[in-house]
């Protein structure tokens, strides 16, 4: 319950009647100060009129005084020199090394808050805050949207420059295990990821003019040739070639096991979407120059645009013939979660390590210029009453759900904290039915 004291501390959500120090000094508190996630004082560099004083400083908050001697802040010279110390129980009091008595303010934390913060935890509605909803004026929503956006392509962009370290600091296999990611489309992606690390690009780059020998390192890496009893005359081509290209290049494949295949639809199969990755490199139509020069959404489409091989126009896996053959293209749907989830944040952290702030600003645009997602999340906050009218806003509400709803963290949310602060006694009601 203690971060709730420092919440209500951090938005000076106080008593109605006026601040006075346990001593009986006027308290007005001008500014909280920074929020301190390390160690030391809670908060840091607080402005904090005292008996017509002005003190800047820190601020320590605890549930009850005596916490600071459980804490063992008595002998940390870090917190010798705070300016207020804040509790809901005042129980003890303290002093300064020197023996002067160190500034106390009583806060409780108001029962409003207190119960609907309670409500926030525990139900399993979803959105746990759909009831204010639809009453947030936009310009609320918008801000932290537009927060939400940022902070996801930020977040992208951490876990691309992770990559590329990995990669030796190249750009061109940056992108390609970045889309082959996304061509896990959710439920594969991070056994993509690690196939895609596992092919040195560098050396079957030195086949890349046979499309044969592609498949056969990718479905080889991807542990997918290691069948004995498959007859396909195809599948043993591609294993009596990869058996020389493992051998070659010093190959491991990854764990067959790590791909998924339950309630997935057979256009979704790994081995699908291998053979597309495989056409897509062959063809050598996605490369970061080609996404760099694209001026919009209708000049990268057809970057993605791709097909399989002959044989996979016929089969979904080896040794089985589909009824009816198909190129079994990548449907706009797919292009487009390619986009969202690869092209625009390559575009986006590129830009950010060139300082282009140009190419930066375009990957946003191409989420901006999409049509939003459509998923059960999306869904859910959409029947709450939140308008999604694009990539960018459904990047965003999938932020929210994955890093703030699903880690019940109301408190670092805007929408949680005007649930906190506004919600009405007859929504308490309803939820208690």
């Amino acid at each position: 319950m203690e971060k709730l004291l420092h919440y209500c501390w951090k938005h000076k959500i106080f008593p109605l009647e006026s601040l006075m120090t346990t001593d009986g000094r006027s308290v007005e508190v001008l500014n909280p100060g920074l929020h301190n996630t390390d160690a030391g004082p809670d908060f840091l560099d607080a402005k904090i009129n005292i008996g017509g004083t002005l003190w800047v400083g820190n601020v320590e908050l605890h549930l009850r005084t005596s916490d600071w001697y459980r804490h063992h802040h008595d002998g940390n010279p870090a917190y010798q020199n705070i300016i207020l110390h804040v509790a809901c129980d005042t129980d003890v009091q303290l002093t300064y090394p020197n023996g002067t008595v160190i500034p106390q303010l009583q806060l409780p934390i108001p029962n409003h808050i207190r119960r609907n913060y309670h409500i926030l935890q525990q139900t399993d509605a979803v959105p746990r805050c759909k009831q204010i909803i639809g009453g947030l004026k936009p310009l609320q929503v918008h801000g932290w949207m537009n927060a939400l956006q940022a902070e996801r392509l930020e977040m992208r962009m951490q876990q691309i420059m992770q990559r590329r370290e990995q990669l030796e600091k190249n750009w061109e296999d940056t992108l390609f295990v970045t889309v082959a990611r996304s061509f896990g489309f959710g439920k594969n992606g991070d056994a993509f990821e690690h196939w895609a690390y596992s092919i040195p690009m560098a050396a079957i780059a030195k086949h890349r003019d046979s499309l044969m020998q592609i498949e056969a390192v990718f479905f080889g890496q991807a542990g997918l040739l290691d069948e004995d009893d498959c007859e396909d005359p195809y599948f043993r081509q591609l294993k009596n070639e990869y058996q020389y290209l493992r051998q070659k290049f010093s190959l491991t494949p990854i764990d067959v096991h790590e791909w998924k295949f339950l309630r997935l639809r057979p256009q979704n199969f790994p081995h699908v979407r291998i053979a597309q990755l495989a056409m897509m490199y062959y063809e050598q139509k996605l490369s970061l120059s080609r996404i760099l020069n694209a001026q919009g959404i209708d000049d990268l489409l057809p970057l993605l645009d791709t097909s399989v091989s002959s044989y996979w126009q016929k089969h979904y896996t080896f040794g089985k013939e589909s009824p009816k053959a198909s190129e079994k293209s990548l449907s706009r749907a797919s292009k487009n979660l390619v986009v969202i989830n690869a092209v625009s944040p390559m575009l986006f952290s590129y830009g950010k390590y060139k300082d282009d702030a140009e190419t930066a600003d375009h990957g946003l645009r191409l989420l901006e210029g999409l049509k939003s997602e459509d998923n059960v999340i999306i869904r859910q906050w959409k029947a709450a009453g939140l308008q999604c009218e694009n990539a960018a806003d459904s990047q965003a509400l999938l932020h929210l759900h994955n890093c703030y709803c699903l880690k019940r963290d109301c408190l670092r949310c805007r929408f949680g904290y005007e649930y906190l602060r506004h919600t009405p006694d007859f929504l308490w009601e309803d939820e208690e039915e």
